[in-house]
């Protein structure tokens, strides 16, 4: 199966919109090919505005997230890979989801280890780390 977080990603964005609330990105810049304004970047990530009336030609497409910005009144375009995108939240109350690489790598642990073992059953998932995420309101 493919990877659920581009999907889970569609859904909250649209909930919060909906929701008229302002949907933000925290996105891991030190991600391979994430293209963003590095003279935003802090401690390795990046908290972007993502509402409508913030963005242009907005695509949360299954391998990356694209859009147009300004940034100090300086046009951008981003390019921000589905896998660096750490969590999505509404500015207005915080609610949104984290997530977590260890997902993508248990998932990805418990198939290769079926496979490997000949074993139809897979192994239980690992215990999740806590995230290092803190909720910027």
């Amino acid at each position: 199966m493919t990877a659920n977080r581009p999907y889970l990603l569609r859904a909250f964005y649209e909930w919060i919109v909906d929701n008229n609330c302002t949907p933000y990105l925290v996105v891991d810049a030190t991600f391979s090919g994430v293209k963003v304004p590095t003279q935003f970047v802090q401690n390795g990530q990046i908290v972007l505005n993502t509402a409508p009336s913030a963005v242009g030609n907005l695509q949360l497409a299954n391998d990356a997230v694209t859009f147009n910005a300004r940034f100090g009144g300086q046009p951008f375009a981003l390019y921000i890979p589905v896998g660096a995108v750490l969590a999505i939240y509404a500015r207005e109350n915080g609610a949104g989801t984290v997530f977590t690489l260890e997902e993508e790598e248990d998932e990805a642990d418990i198939f290769s280890n079926a496979l490997e073992d000949d074993n139809p059953e897979p192994e239980p998932p690992k215990p999740k780390k806590a995230s290092h995420l803190k909720v910027v309101k």
